[in-house]
């Protein structure tokens, strides 16, 4: 079983495919190009796949997917990096597997634009990539965190879920924690690297209003923080940033991400006809005063007249991010080689996960142990002098006793 995965991936990294579909009993599916097919000669059996999944998942994640149905992993073979979701579905257990590539490449093998590099030469500041899913944001920023990895003396912090692409520390000192195994929330997680010592901070989405304010908070404290978001352009994902704060905060929200921001990047990637594969289209704004100035009086609807006219301070529309760099590249590296297994490339190990706490002494008995009624356990009677009575700090209290009785007992104790 664990040989047949291991063979359908092997081919499916040779081949250039991004993702790769397997539903119990059903014929595989992957994704090349954008495009679906399928691969009715390949087929997993439900006990195959419950087997497979033994194999590949901790007792953690095994223990989410029978809890939430479903969860998120990674997996991490010689030729190549996946992050995996496995689930349930109406026909039985379905996996959807996104490939990685096995070294992570760098901008030019990405078909990036090299304005990026300045981006991590930041010392503080949010730089939001943005984009729909499947489109290349965690490549990117793995390139990112690569690039300072190989060139500055700083401590990188990472918060994701779950961990994508291992890094070993270069000139930076390297930290990556994964949600669930690590950390217990990504606001958890933001407050315990405000007090580790963090240069750089890659938090892996921003999914909830809280997690953005505390994303905002760290920036202005003055880490860089790198970031997903999904948004379909600029405008779109400072709105959605704005929104992170009540009616009555937008004021204030509007000032403090225009004081922390460092760039939005937008990415989607597209089939280009001369080369015949996809490539990232990006479009970029970069921190100015104009930036700024439209954040805080909330003319974001300006922003795109503002990329149009920053070409001198690094900033693209989609449209100029063809004419200016996709169509004047002379060359172009096709996923296929950014992607291909690399024979320098080492088996990763599975990431450590933290200890658990311990189980409540209930939860450790045997099952027909903690159901036993208690009817069914004897219990000693109460004392004839017991049984109508209750005690009340050092008093005892007799139902039948009159209300004078009482106060004289308590008169007693007193003197």
């Amino acid at each position: 079983m664990m040989e047949k995965f291991t063979k359908l991936v092997s081919s499916c990294v040779r081949n250039g495919v991004t993702d790769l579909h397997i539903r119990a009993n059903q014929p595989v599916a992957v994704r090349r190009n954008g495009h679906l097919h399928f691969q009715k000669e390949i087929v997993f059996e439900q006990q195959e796949l419950e087997n497979l999944l033994q194999n590949v998942t901790t007792v953690r994640q095994r223990r989410i997917l029978a809890k939430r149905w479903s969860v998120d992993f990674s997996v991490y073979l010689q030729d190549a990096q996946m992050r995996l979701n496995a689930f349930y579905t109406a026909d039985g257990m379905g996996l959807a597997v996104r490939f990685l590539p096995s070294v992570v490449p760098d901008f030019e093998a990405l078909n990036l634009h090299p304005s990026l590099r300045d981006l991590c030469s930041l010392h503080h500041g949010l730089i939001l990539i943005c984009g729909p899913t499947g489109n290349g944001k965690s490549t990117t920023i793995a390139a990112m965190i690569r690039e300072i990895n190989e060139t500055r003396a700083c401590h990188v912090i990472t918060l994701e879920d779950p961990i994508e692409y291992r890094f070993v520390s270069g000139k930076a000192l390297m930290d990556q924690r994964e949600l669930g195994a690590h950390f217990p929330t990504f606001e958890q997680g933001l407050l315990d690297v405000l007090r580790e010592d963090a240069d750089v901070i890659m938090v892996g989405e921003l999914r909830d209003p809280e997690t953005m304010r505390l994303t905002i908070n760290a920036a202005e404290a003055g880490h860089l923080v790198i970031a997903t978001l999904h948004a379909g352009t600029p405008e779109e994902a400072l709105l959605r940033l704005c929104n992170a704060f009540g009616e009555g905060s937008q004021d204030f929200a509007r000032a403090q991400i225009a004081s922390s921001l460092g760039a939005v990047v937008v990415q989607h990637m597209e089939i280009l006809p001369r080369v015949g594969f996809r490539v990232p289209v990006l479009s970029i704004v970069r921190s100015s005063n104009s930036v700024k100035n439209v954040i805080r009086e909330n003319r974001l609807n300006q922003l795109e007249s503002i990329q149009q006219a920053g070409r001198a301070e690094g900033m693209f529309t989609f449209e100029r991010y063809r004419e200016e760099f996709l169509d004047q590249k002379p060359t172009l590296t096709p996923p296929t080689v950014a992607f291909r297994p690399s024979a320098s490339a080492q088996p990763r190990q599975r990431p450590i996960e933290a200890p658990t706490s311990a189980p409540d002494r209930d939860a450790a008995l045997p099952v027909e142990t903690v159901l036993t009624p208690l009817a069914e356990t004897p219990q000693p009677g109460p004392s004839p002098r017991d049984r109508d009575t209750e005690r009340i700090g050092p008093y005892r209290i007799d139902d039948e006793a009159p209300l004078e009785e009482l106060v004289a007992q308590m008169r007693n104790k007193l003197s």
